[in-house]
């Protein structure tokens, strides 16, 4: 029989200290995104299943946890990712005309972990920007999301940039198991892999194919992608946006490290045009992902263009640097209403005042107090301590 206390396999408690930074994390970038404009939005833990998982594929229905609603009888999902709900609200609740920005942080539960150390109830914080299909709603989510390691007090990233629109190109007419088969080998860049999965489909296709899992590095993959790929009107685009962008972000953010993957797969199904992910010196998992996905508000009868980018918290909070306990004033408990006042007045001021009750006086906190109140001359004052 298993202890009571035990948790299932990657998820866990957040405890005290954790919890405090993951709050202030979690503040600071709601800050900023409506700094940029964006305004917050709270969407339900649970959706009807069909609206949940609508325009998504098989990936987004297998990490979706299921069950039946017991006042309806239909099935209902726990949310894995929050941006279809958010599309939701954009078409049908703002129906707006013009641009809309929007900002959201709440959990998301994962039938299995994204990696080994993942969590399976990731803090999703997440910003989407809808009704501008140029390059410039591109380009401000991707200051945004650099904006926010500046603003957690990281350096900025490694940036790498994608396009899903090359694979769209070459698996052009291919059947959909074949599709699946493709983007499964380049998810793990597994040639061997590819090449069966590619076995099925034109010479032509299968090589370029093969082509891509070698367009990865600095801004030389445009000229060699324009080189070794098949014409299309879909490349020229992507690759004439990827290039847009890069000249931009390289002016505006010279000591920025960005490198260009034609095969990168960001981990949804969904992005139809420039994607990128955003890596921190050593760590293979990247923090942030995103891109355009002009297609997400289909499935809700309102195609709008957008762009957006999500990271969890949770791994956020871990990458920066821990500055210790908070400061604290230590006082002690008593009725006088003096003593009474000067803790309400501090608490008004924004000062964590930690009471020793009565019996507790050499017991640890989890802040750190390094001041006083104390009586002096029939005064209540703050000392160091």
């Amino acid at each position: 029989m298993s202890s009571a206390w035990l948790l299932p396999e990657h998820l866990a408690d957040v405890l005290p200290a954790q919890a405090r930074r993951i709050e202030e994390l979690r503040r600071q970038l709601l800050d900023l995104a409506r700094s940029y404009g964006c305004e917050l939005v709270v969407p339900p833990l649970l959706e009807h299943l069909d609206s949940l998982l609508s325009g998504h594929g098989e990936a987004q229905d297998l990490r979706t946890f299921k069950l039946v609603d017991q006042l309806s009888g239909r099935s209902l999902g726990v949310r894995a990712d929050m941006t279809p709900q958010v599309a939701r609200i954009d078409a049908h609740l703002l129906n707006r005309r013009g641009v809309t920005r929007l900002c959201y942080c709440g959990p998301v539960v994962h039938t299995r972990p994204s990696s080994p150390l993942a969590s399976r109830e990731p803090l999703q914080f997440g910003v989407e920007v809808y009704g501008h299909a140029g390059l410039e709603a591109d380009l401000e989510v991707i200051e945004l999301a650099l904006d926010a390691f500046d603003a957690v007090g990281l350096s900025l990233p490694l940036l790498d940039l994608g396009d899903a629109r090359p694979l769209q190109a070459l698996l052009a007419g291919a059947p959909k198991a074949e599709g699946e088969a493709v983007r499964a080998a380049l998810s793990v860049r597994d040639p061997v892999a590819l090449r069966a999965a590619s076995t099925g489909l034109a010479a032509e296709q299968a090589q370029a194919l093969l082509c891509l899992l070698e367009l990865d590095g600095g801004p030389e993959v445009i000229a060699l992608a324009r080189e070794r790929l098949p014409d299309s009107a879909l490349l020229r685009a992507s690759l004439a946006d990827l290039e847009w962008l890069l000249e931009h972000l390289q002016r505006m953010h010279p000591r920025l490290r960005i490198s260009l993957d034609l095969a990168a797969l960001v981990g949804n199904d969904y992005y139809t045009g420039v994607c990128f992910s955003a890596f921190l010196a050593g760590q293979p998992q990247a923090l942030m992902r995103g891109g355009r996905y002009d297609e997400v508000g289909a499935a809700f009868g309102r195609r709008r263009p957008a762009a957006g980018f999500s990271l969890d918290l949770k791994a956020l909070v871990e990458a920066v640097p821990f500055e210790g306990l908070r400061a604290a004033i230590r006082a002690p408990w008593g009725e006088e209403a003096a003593l009474r006042q000067k803790v309400r007045s501090l608490r008004q001021q924004g000062e964590t005042v930690v009471c020793v009750l009565p019996g507790h006086e050499d017991e640890g906190e989890e802040y750190a107090c390094d001041r006083e109140l104390v009586l002096q001359d029939g005064q209540w004052s703050v000392r160091a301590l």
